[in-house]
């Protein structure tokens, strides 16, 4: 394997341990996860030869910044959206979520759209890119939300875990949204997709 091929597949490896650290409460879970982290980490370093209890990716200490997710606004031929509704409050949302690293953010997009709703999708444009903050409670990290527009291609596998059920929505007809878009938000991606602009802030 390329050092580069090499490099990427520690790094995927490495976020995924850090994410099943942060939502795991099996204990023993945690450890696997732990010993993961800890193998990657030492792979890294003896491939780079560094030291990487620097900071890193890995690391929250440095210079603070908002985290980016992404959500794909989907209409078919009946001008319907693509939702998905939450197994976490129930509410309806566009599929997307947190960008991985070393995804780009079509990349991410479509991963989370198959992930999320089962859909194969072909990226067609940037609808929007939101500061989420506001919207969200105190407790909540700072966002920037890119959504895009894409072509509905079809559905390729069952929707994820996390998710109730997959629907065609009306969207001047939205059922009860999830807190991972507001109505505010909705109404203003549903009108620059239909207007053919892009907004952001």
């Amino acid at each position: 394997m390329e050092s580069k091929n090499l490099y990427d597949f520690l790094i995927k490896v490495q976020s995924i341990a850090k994410i099943g650290l942060k939502y795991t409460i099996d204990p023993y879970a945690k450890k696997n996860y732990e010993e993961i982290q800890s193998m990657t980490l030492s792979l890294l370093e003896e491939l780079q030869s560094v030291n990487l209890e620097r900071n890193n990716y890995f690391k929250r200490d440095i210079y603070p910044t908002p985290n980016i997710s992404v959500r794909a606004v989907i209409f078919n031929d009946n001008g319907q959206i693509l939702m998905v509704q939450e197994k976490k409050d129930g509410g309806f949302s566009l599929p997307g979520g947190w960008a991985d690293l070393y995804d780009s953010p079509t990349e991410a997009t479509i991963r989370e759209a198959e992930e999320e709703a089962g859909a194969k999708i072909k990226i067609t444009g940037i609808v929007a890119l939101l500061h989420r903050t506001p919207y969200k409670t105190p407790l909540s990290v700072p966002e920037y939300a890119l959504v895009f527009k894409a072509d509905f291609l079809g559905f390729v596998k069952a929707h994820d875990h996390e998710i109730i059920q997959v629907r065609w929505v009306d969207p001047l007809r939205l059922p009860k949204l999830s807190d991972k878009v507001t109505k505010v938000e909705m109404d203003r991606i549903i009108d620059a997709v239909l207007n053919n602009r892009t907004i952001f802030d």
